[in-house]
């Protein structure tokens, strides 16, 4: 269904890493403006979750369960290849709703993909959420993961964990899938910049002039800085200390 020459193919989006983050309404905005404190990961975000599934050469037909959709922000990605698309989260308006510690009720062996955009560090009972992902999954089925490595407290409803590199991937593949590739997205530099944009405009939302005549010139300046810093930072620095992991997965043959 992919090459495995495509899985380890560099991305070009201003560093020779991808770049994924998802914490909040804005980061999901499809044309979110340079001004914007969030513009920074919330176009790379979305630039390269369309890379990755344009390696991927999705198919007419194939099945995907984005399990925790949110807003669905990336359905239109499975719905321009015309995949059967299906959103499942705690909240009622989706197609299937579901309840932490039951089974999701979808017929094993169903998915070519499963996705899961930062959603993780949100499941109390990750046992049961990747036994899910695992069960649902054809034996050739792929899931595309991501969550964070470090980020501020973000419930929805909750927020309980960040992992590690290593972490992250024994987290996985012990629960019987093997991460064919691991990308670390937006290195310590550029996200100790997002963090003091992030502050800031909490500080400066609250009064109509700061937010409207001060912000946004602030957030295309650290927004600068931030494509700048993770263009300098060490690849192996960045892969080890990033905001941001997105991992690739393959469920492990069945015996």
């Amino acid at each position: 269904m992919i090459l495995a020459s495509k899985l380890n193919s560099p991305s070009n989006y201003y560093s020779s890493s991808y770049i994924i983050l998802i914490v909040n309404k804005d980061l999901n905005k499809k044309n979110i403006a340079f001004w914007n404190h969030a513009w920074y990961p919330s176009t790379s975000l979305r630039k390269n979750i369309e890379l990755i599934f344009n390696q991927f050469e999705l198919k007419e037909g194939s099945t995907v369960i984005d399990i925790g959709c949110g807003d669905s922000p990336y359905e239109y990605i499975f719905n321009e290849k015309a995949c059967n698309y299906i959103k499942c989260d705690i909240d009622t308006n989706t197609n299937i709703k579901i309840s932490e510690g039951k089974e999701i009720p979808l017929d094993d062996y169903s998915a070519d993909f499963i996705v899961s955009f930062q959603v993780l560090e949100h499941v109390w009972d990750i046992e049961w959420y990747l036994s899910n992902c695992k069960r649902l999954l054809k034996n050739d089925g792929w899931l595309v993961l991501s969550t964070h490595g470090s980020w501020p407290y973000h419930p929805h409803p909750t927020d309980y964990r960040r992992w590690t590199r290593d972490g992250l991937v024994k987290e996985i593949e012990s629960r019987g899938f093997k991460v064919e590739k691991i990308i670390s997205i937006v290195g310590p530099l550029a996200l100790t910049t997002q963090y003091r944009l992030l502050g800031l405009y909490e500080v400066l939302k609250m009064n109509p002039l700061t937010k409207y005549l001060i912000l946004p010139p602030l957030a295309i300046f650290f927004n600068l800085i931030m494509i700048f810093e993770d263009f300098i930072t060490p690849k192996d620095f960045k892969e080890k200390n990033a905001c941001i992991y997105i991992t690739v997965c393959k469920k492990e043959e069945q015996f």
